[in-house]
């Protein structure tokens, strides 16, 4: 963030020094009334764009898609008109386009990819190659994989316009509704600024804010504590009535201080029932009963609907129910740390499910009956 500084040294002349110690002061006075009005401009008066329309009043739906331990959030304004955040993994673009297709969307105005890891751009080339894609919103921040390269390669062929994004961008999806930039804010974080583990792929995701009339979701790609701090600190304006949480539920994400600065009524998890993450944690289930956020997942809800007219009132319908042994509360035990250390971001695998123990009234079964 630009800060104002203060003019260079100028020679001392000769003159009183209780005189000078007089202009000294006033120029100090002056200085800080000038770094008082830049903070407040910056906090409160910068360029945010254009007020949203009015809702049209017509439905706005949004859906989680169940694409296993990835990201990929399809939004469908009341116009019709479409955009996709993240693609999942490689080989999810059939499911995202059978998706589609159910919905009555042929194409994308907008296909937003948070970051370059393979759980969130995955089958982006997939998808661009199956149907037209206008816009592509990417980070900035490159990844040298094979995966990347591909979605380069299609944005390419297919001719989408690629745009990197910045704060302040805003794409109009008709009806009334918007999606607003908010990260990554430049400079962008290094590896030198990140905490152990921290990733800057991840640091750097694309946030954007969804706006339809009273209606608003935070969509944080796999965005950190330190993400979430430096939006923060610029006044970005973060709170919404859905979380879309950060990481797929990492507790190197949606912090304590987070949640409690910002205001959220309802969390969306985009999880696998098998990964070997520990995703959602434990601790970011904690933060967010703490803070009475109402929470759904995928990995036990499957793909999940939100639908609004933009008042005050949205719904949530969920693709099925948690079974019986599912506990919407309890986090996931962690195989793997799911930080750079680990390989987690270059190679997401989910693992096979968990092998169960069979009871020993199951073994005395198996041998009363011969098997």
């Amino acid at each position: 963030m630009y800060q104002p500084q203060p003019p260079p040294p100028q020679p001392r002349s000769k003159v009183n020094s209780r005189a000078l110690q007089g202009c000294g002061c006033a120029a100090a006075l002056l200085l800080a009334v000038a770094a008082a009005v830049f903070a407040l401009y910056w906090f409160v008066f910068r360029d945010r764009g254009p007020k949203p329309p009015p809702p049209s009043g017509g439905e706005l739906r949004v859906h989680v898609l169940d694409v296993g331990q990835g990201d990929s959030i399809l939004i469908v304004s009341p116009e019709g008109k479409a955009a996709l955040v993240d693609a999942g993994n490689p080989g999810n673009g059939k499911k995202i386009v059978e998706a589609m297709s159910r919905l009555g969307v042929s194409q994308l105005s907008l296909l937003v990819a948070t970051h370059a890891h393979a759980d969130h751009i995955g089958a982006a080339d997939e998808v661009m190659r199956a149907v037209r894609v206008e816009n592509v919103l990417d980070s900035g921040v490159p990844n040298a994989t094979k995966n990347y390269e591909d979605f380069l390669k299609a944005i390419d062929e297919t001719g989408a316009k690629l745009i990197t994004a910045a704060p302040g961008q805003t794409y109009d999806l008709g009806g009334g509704a918007r999606l607003v930039v908010l990260a990554p804010i430049p400079p962008f974080f290094t590896r030198e600024q990140l905490r152990s583990g921290g990733n800057e792929p991840n640091a750097n995701s694309v946030v954007t804010r969804l706006e339809y009339g009273q209606f608003s979701m935070l969509l944080t790609g796999d965005a950190e504590a330190q993400t979430e701090q430096r939006m923060t600190q610029t006044g970005a304006q973060l709170s919404a009535k859905v979380l879309k949480v950060g990481h797929h539920g990492s507790k190197y994400a949606t912090s304590e201080d987070f949640l409690r600065e910002h205001k959220f009524e309802t969390a969306v998890i985009s999880a696998s029932a098998n990964n070997l993450y520990g995703h959602p944690s434990q601790e970011v289930l904690d933060r967010l009963r703490a803070a009475n956020i109402k929470v759904y997942r995928t990995d036990f809800q499957g793909t999940l609907t939100i639908t609004t007219r933009g008042d005050e009132e949205y719904k949530i319908e969920t693709e099925r129910a948690p079974k019986q042994n599912e506990d919407m509360t309890a986090g996931r035990e962690a195989k793997r740390d799911d930080s750079s250390r680990s390989g987690f971001v270059a190679y997401p695998d989910t693992g096979p499910p968990p092998r169960t123990r069979p009871s020993p009234q199951a073994n005395s079964n198996r041998r009363a009956a011969g098997r």
